[in-house]
């Protein structure tokens, strides 16, 4: 079925999660073809021969053809890294194929948008920049289905300091946190941009160890806005030591969600869900890219979209994301607040 694909083009394809994610794709849809992309060709090439069905390209975002010519060549564009000219995703539009990006602030959004504005009906774009590409927001869709209406929605996460990745997610980092005036949060209702002392918070890790926190915003908070209302809204990050690593074993990542509501009988409910991928955060990520690409190509949960602007929860069943979630090695574990 998905030989009759041409190569998807995952554009940072040789580097630490780039790479992952080819692997992942391969798994789910062995005769996809895949075009891992990349300054250095050798490397690429590389990857590819490890990945198998497919071959490697030298991709230059410098130019509007990004070094690959003009002729139909790819079934879709995956980014991982921040390109600053958007070359990728205008060669995406002009060849109407879908285009997945994961790089992009919050307070950065505004050129792709404006490039999709200018060129609605060219192609589907998917704005994927969520924590780890989908691992915080998926699994709170999906508990929120226990719920009849959710006040406050905090999210706390873990990324190891020795699991940061390769050095486009590096960049990202440095970017987004040395750049963003502040983070987004919904407070008392309001789009609020916390700075400064508002911006320090607390992260409890699945051990129970308190860590410092700093208020983050990938794109998980405004997207929980529109589709919960919840009055309250947060995501704090900790970059610091899993619990994993202060028990003498390899870095994880983790992730804390603390959701308040009225449940369907319309009772109070408080609860705390963790998640923990003992591998770090490149295979949940990596997933979330394999999953965006499985879906925009329509491999997977109904017709492949037609051309609009997307973010991944629009196309995705969480409960799908999840199960895919505990396949990949992510653990769950429901708790009350205070345990």
């Amino acid at each position: 079925m998905s030989s009759k694909f041409l190569p998807v083009l995952i554009v940072g394809g040789s580097g630490v999660v780039g790479s992952q994610a080819a692997r992942i794709i391969r798994r789910l849809h062995p005769t996809l073809p895949i075009a891992i992309g990349g300054r250095d060709l050798g490397r690429a090439e590389a990857v590819a021969r490890e990945v198998g069905g497919a071959v490697g390209v030298s991709v230059d975002l410098s130019r509007p053809d990004l070094g690959l010519g003009d002729a139909p060549r790819f079934s879709a564009v995956v980014i991982f890294l921040k390109d600053e000219k958007l070359s990728s995703m205008r060669y995406a539009q002009r060849h109407g194929i879908p285009y997945i990006s994961l790089s992009s602030g919050t307070f950065e959004v505004g050129p792709e948008m404006a490039q999709y504005i200018h060129a609605p009906d060219s192609a589907p774009i998917l704005l994927a920049s969520h924590w780890l590409a989908g691992a915080a927001i998926f699994p709170i869709l999906d508990f929120a289905k226990a719920y009849e209406a959710i006040d406050t929605i905090r999210i706390g996460v873990l990324l190891d300091e020795e699991d940061m990745g390769g050095p486009a997610a590096l960049a990202d980092y440095n970017r987004i946190t040395g750049l963003a005036p502040a983070a987004l949060t919904v407070a008392d209702g309001k789009f609020h941009w916390a700075g400064g002392e508002d911006s320090k918070a607390r992260f409890r890790s699945v051990d129970g160890v308190e860590l410092e926190a700093t208020a983050y915003s990938p794109f998980d908070v405004m997207a929980l806005s529109a589709r919960t209302n919840a009055s309250d809204i947060r995501l704090d990050l900790a970059y610091s030591v899993s619990a994993s690593r202060r028990r003498g074993e390899p870095f994880s990542t983790e992730i804390a969600i603390d959701i308040k509501g009225r449940d369907k009988h319309g009772e109070l409910v408080d609860r705390r869900y963790e998640i923990v991928h003992p591998q770090g955060q490149a295979p949940l990520t990596a997933l979330g890219v394999a999953l965006a690409v499985e879906r925009m190509l329509g491999l997977e949960g109904g017709a492949a979209p037609t051309p609009g602007l997307y973010l991944p929860e629009v196309l995705i069943e969480p409960a799908y994301y999840v199960r895919r979630m505990k396949e990949f090695g992510a653990s769950f574990a429901e708790r009350t607040p205070a345990a």
